[in-house]
């Protein structure tokens, strides 16, 4: 299974040949290459896997996606936490 999560572009750089971004996940920031997204530009939000953004999403469907993934994480949470898993 793969996941692809979505971020928004805090900055475009070039990194030799590569279009690079800095992509903000919710507060978490990490770098990913836009080559297959050379239209997205600062405050764009991509959906990024495996380091490489594969497509620009519009801000009401990135917030939908990050609100479900949210969501998911806190359903886990618990079930861990009602397994024994927890700390």
């Amino acid at each position: 299974m793969c996941l692809a999560i979505p971020g928004r572009i805090t900055e475009r750089y070039q990194d030799g040949d590569l279009p690079m971004a800095r992509i903000d996940y919710a507060g978490a920031v990490a770098t990913a290459c836009v080559s297959y997204t050379p239209d997205a530009q600062v405050g764009d939000y991509v959906l990024v896997h495996a380091g490489f953004a594969l497509q620009v999403l519009d801000e009401a469907e990135a917030e939908a996606s990050l609100r479900e993934l949210t969501r998911l994480s806190a359903l886990m949470e618990a079930d861990d936490d009602t397994a024994g898993g927890g700390a």
